[in-house]
């Protein structure tokens, strides 16, 4: 069998070109790093922008921080509405002999000595009835509603809002808490429980 060898021009050729992609491969890799295309220097300058942010978002963060702890340092008077109701109420009543005197003590309302009126023909069961002869006489906060009525704050938030959005009481938004007062519509509504109740009799 004859083994036919090629040509030295034919080798040489091939072995310059393997030679000239190995120092090309070569080069490129050791160049590469110092070359940036667009996509690159688009990431940097994104990358750069959001250490920016980042950088602001910290610095916010710290600058809030210091002002919530400063705000727990300062005490709040919680007199302090007393206090100015109490002046103005001197101012427009003028009584000339008696002072107002700041409250040194802070003072706790027990809620064992809100005391639960007297509702004569009324069923603590049927508690839109009751909270509805409950607020006749004065508006009441849902605290206050709450208390007298011995059910969970949650209870106590959805039965308002169902009076409210029903019509029977309005919520005065004015005061913090809200307080609830009796519409017309709750008025006629009591009425006629109570002619129903006085024709049960």
């Amino acid at each position: 069998m004859l083994i036919e060898i090629p040509e030295p021009e034919v080798i040489l050729y091939v072995i310059i070109s393997f030679a000239v992609g190995l120092v090309g491969l070569y080069s490129y890799y050791k160049i590469r790093p110092f070359i940036k295309n667009k996509n690159e220097m688009i990431d940097s300058s994104q990358l750069e922008r959001l250490e920016y942010y980042e950088r602001q978002l910290i610095d916010m963060k710290i600058r809030l921080d210091t002002i919530e702890m400063q705000g727990f340092e300062q005490k709040v008077d919680p007199n302090m509405e007393l206090k100015q109701f109490l002046e103005k109420l001197a101012k427009n009543q003028q009584i000339p002999d008696r002072s107002i005197e700041p409250l040194e003590k802070k003072e706790v309302i027990n809620e064992k000595s809100i005391l639960v009126p007297h509702l004569p023909n009324f069923d603590h069961n049927n508690a839109i009835d009751y909270v509805l002869h409950l607020i006749t006489d004065k508006p009441m906060t849902s605290r206050d509603i709450q208390i007298t009525l011995k059910r969970s704050r949650e209870h106590t938030s959805r039965l308002m809002k169902k009076l409210f959005e029903d019509g029977y009481v309005q919520r005065n938004i004015n005061t913090k808490p809200y307080t609830y007062s009796i519409t017309k519509k709750g008025k006629e509504k009591l009425e006629s429980l109570e002619s129903n109740s006085i024709i049960a009799q």
